[in-house]
């Protein structure tokens, strides 16, 4: 089952046979760590005026006990995490034959470590997409609305994962000819019904909740990789 779990960049097919996988992995995350330093800024400036919460790491920071506020994020970051990790499983399964085999040889050229996934997976895209983008777009909303109901919440969170899934689409376009619509109801569906997930966990449990929940989807889906 392909799991597309990196964003590529616009790469055109004849360039990604042509440089090693080394080199297509380093440009891969070039992109992705500008980003990272951007959704940094912009989380730690906002995260706290739109009522979004990092307690455990606010807590260390604070020198005061986090075991408590902890133990729940570990809870419900495995809990959703792992029910995330499921769901997105069986969505690669129905769409199993969806998926050419020369988005499949994409995949496999720039095949990342356990911990590779689990690092950029659960911790970066996290930090980018939640901590920053997320944070961004219900700030934005409230200054907008002057409310900051669930409504405001839900929109940045929907935003997010879906960006997240359209952002796989430029390598679907140049890795498949004549992509079909149920190939990008895949890529679309299968990439952003586990940010709902994430989403959820940093506007409920905080930022380190997201990053759990994240990281035992990976478990989940690695787990059906093996399986299936």
């Amino acid at each position: 089952m392909l799991t597309v779990t990196i964003p590529l960049e616009n790469f055109p097919k004849e360039v990604l046979d042509k440089i090693s996988p080394q080199t297509l992995k380093f440009l891969v995350l070039l992109n992705p760590t500008i980003l990272l330093l951007i959704a940094v800024v912009v989380g730690t400036v906002l995260y706290d005026k739109v009522g979004l919460t990092v307690p455990t790491i606010s807590s260390i920071l604070k020198i005061e006990d986090a075991k408590k506020k902890f133990m729940s994020q570990i809870k419900f970051g495995v809990l959703f995490g792992l029910v995330a990790g499921i769901l997105t499983t069986i969505i690669g399964l129905i769409f199993k034959s969806s998926i050419p085999q020369e988005l499949i040889e994409v995949g496999n050229k720039i095949k990342v470590t356990t911990l590779a996934r689990f690092a950029y997976g659960g911790l970066t895209e996290e930090i980018l997409m939640r901590f920053g983008f997320m944070t961004l777009v219900v700030w934005i909303i409230f200054k907008l609305s002057k409310k900051l109901n669930n409504s405001t919440y839900w929109i940045g969170i929907i935003l997010a994962s879906v960006l997240f899934a359209i952002g796989h689409f430029p390598v679907i376009f140049n890795a498949v000819q004549n992509p079909t619509i149920s190939l990008l109801t895949y890529i679309l569906v299968g990439n952003s019904i586990a940010g709902l997930f994430f989403g959820w966990l940093y506007w409920k449990k905080g930022l380190e909740a997201a990053f759990i929940g994240h990281i035992f989807a990976h478990v989940a889906m690695i787990s059906g990789e093996q399986i299936f």
